[in-house]
Parts: structure tokens; C-alpha cells; sequence
């Protein structure tokens, strides 16, 4: 599962409905353990050898806004811009802010180079998550619902398993940590091997840094949702984040938001940064033009 940075703090509802010719106890073909073996294994080979970028819409709701955002990966960073506030396009001087910041970047090559680090080092506590799943959780058949545009692909058939914490597994990092309280749902497309959904809600608080720097509440939920793209490229559609928690003993923590991502459109994968700024500008331009 390739996540493109702050995709990774994850969530939102359910858009499937149950397939009612599918969810009558239809079972996987293999066991429940081996299939998501299996599909992290695509989702791990698709991370490393991802030979398309893209340009794509972040709809994004939180507590007090909304924005949407224009995303464009590029070989350097993934450069976004916002392009709306609460429905409404940015007035000039929001505009002007958002060119500035993204110009920041070009003039300073160790500001990018730092973007840059921080992208690979979301990228891989993902894949740790992600290649912890086999090992942390049991799972259990759950019927089966049909893909759709958003979660899957249109036609698949989507293997649901319910999944709780192995009591035996001992994660090799405070990343894998939050692993252990957690129990939900997982959807595998069962002709890709691949995953679709998964949607977890936290059982018992769970620390993180060994309880040192903090801790996640009981109840805390996210839901990551992917689907095919084109062309046999997956790409995460839909996020949610519910969390509340303390930050270092004292500082309150909570993470309340959800992104919707969509009007995927590939850019050619030599393209650099300012190459990037420069197509989001464009498209920013319509955008306005449009407004008017």
C-alpha cells in the first residue's frame, strides 16, 4: 500500500454496500492468514517497484474546515497546493501564501531535501505497518461484498476478515506498538490479492514510545480505503482519523479528520519539483477561472 505523505494518518465511512448474492458466507479460497500474506506481499512489491505518479484531489474535513488540495507526485517530493477553503476558492492573498510557500522549496534545496526526508521516512513506518499485519492479528472469515470505483475494483470480489490482537506477538518497535490494542476489519481483493479497506478501532489505550512520549484512548478509529486506479495501479482513495490521547504526559491529543482522494491523472514519472509547482499553478488558474 503506497501512501503518499499525510495519507498515513488514516480513515472515513464505509461506500461499499453488501453484495447480498456475495455475503451469504461465501468463504476465501485460502485461509484467512495466507491471503493477507499474500496481499501484503503485493502491497509491499507495489511500494518498491511504483513506476507512476500521479496528480490527484485531497479533500480534506476536520473539526473546523475544509480544504481541497491539489497533490502531484513528482521524483523529488509530492508538492500540494490548496485550492479551496470551505467550498470557496482562495481570495489573492491566500493564493499568493501558497506560492510562496511552494517557491520556498525551490529557493532552498535543503528545505526540499528535508521534505523529501520525511516523505521516505512516512513511506517506511507505512511499511512497517503494513508488513506487521500478517504477524500481529488473527483473523476470521467474514463474507464477502463486491469491489466498487473507491474501494477495490468494480466486479472483484472483496474478502472481508475480522481480525483481533495475536496475544503471542511482540512488535520489534514503538511503530508496530499500537498494533497490539487494536481489532476491526480488513477487505482483500481476492482476484488482485490486494487490500481494499481496512477500518480498526483501538480496545484498551495503547502507549506509544513504550508509554513514555504518550498514549492513543480506547475507542480511537481509522479506516484506510485503496482502490485500482487504472491500469492495475492502486492508489489510497479515502482516509479517516479519530484519535484522542496525550502528547508527553500533559499535552491533550486529538485528531479528528478525513480525506477523500480522487480525479487520479498520471504526470510522467521524470517530473521534478518545479516541474510539479508549475502544472499545480495551471491548474489552480482553471480552477479560479472557473469560479468567476
Amino acid at each position: 500500500m503506497r501512501l503518499s505523505p499525510n495519507k498515513w494518518t488514516l480513515a472515513v465511512v464505509f461506500v461499499c454496500a453488501l453484495n447480498p448474492c456475495c455475503a451469504m458466507a461465501q468463504q476465501p479460497d485460502l485461509p484467512p492468514g495466507e491471503l493477507v500474506r499474500q496481499a501484503v506481499k503485493n502491497e509491499t512489491s507495489a511500494s518498491t517497484m511504483a513506476d507512476r505518479h500521479f496528480m490527484f484531489r485531497d479533500e480534506k474535513k476536520t473539526q473546523h474546515l475544509s480544504r481541497t488540495k491539489l497533490i502531484v507526485e513528482t521524483r523529488d517530493a509530492v508538492a500540494g497546493m490548496i485550492i479551496l477553503q470551505n467550498g470557496q476558492p482562495l481570495n489573492l492573498q491566500q493564493q499568493q501564501a501558497e506560492r510562496a510557500r511552494l517557491q520556498n522549496y525551490l529557493r532552498n534545496p535543503e528545505e526540499l531535501k528535508k521534505k523529501r526526508k520525511q516523505e521516505r521516512e512516512d513511506a517506511e513506518r507505512t511499511e512497517r505497518i503494513v508488513k506487521a499485519l500478517p504477524d500481529a492479528f488473527l483473523y476470521e472469515p467474514n463474507g464477502t461484498q463486491e469491489g466498487t470505483a473507491s474501494v477495490g475494483r468494480p466486479g472483484d470480489r472483496l474478502v472481508r476478515l475480522k481480525f483481533r490482537p495475536d496475544p503471542h506477538y511482540d512488535p520489534p518497535s514503538h511503530v508496530e506498538q499500537v498494533l497490539t490494542g487494536m481489532a476491526g476489519t480488513l477487505l482483500v481483493d481476492a482476484t488482485e490479492k490486494r487490500i481494499a479497506e481496512i477500518d480498526g478501532t483501538l480496545q484498551q489505550d495503547v502507549g506509544f514510545g513504550w508509554g513514555i512520549l504518550g498514549h492513543l484512548d480506547r475507542g480511537g478509529r481509522f479506516l484506510v480505503q485503496q482502490a485500482d486506479v487504472g491500469s492495475k495501479h492502486w492508489e489510497v482513495t479515502r482516509m479517516e482519523l479519530s484519535f484522542t490521547g496525550k502528547v508527553l504526559f500533559f499535552k491533550k491529543l486529538e485528531i479528528r479528520s478525513s480525506d477523500i482522494f480522487s480525479d487520479f491523472r498520471p504526470v510522467p514519472k521524470d517530473l521534478n519539483f518545479a516541474q510539479g509547482v508549475d502544472l499545480l499553478k495551471e491548474e489552480a488558474a482553471k480552477v479560479t477561472r472557473s469560479a468567476r
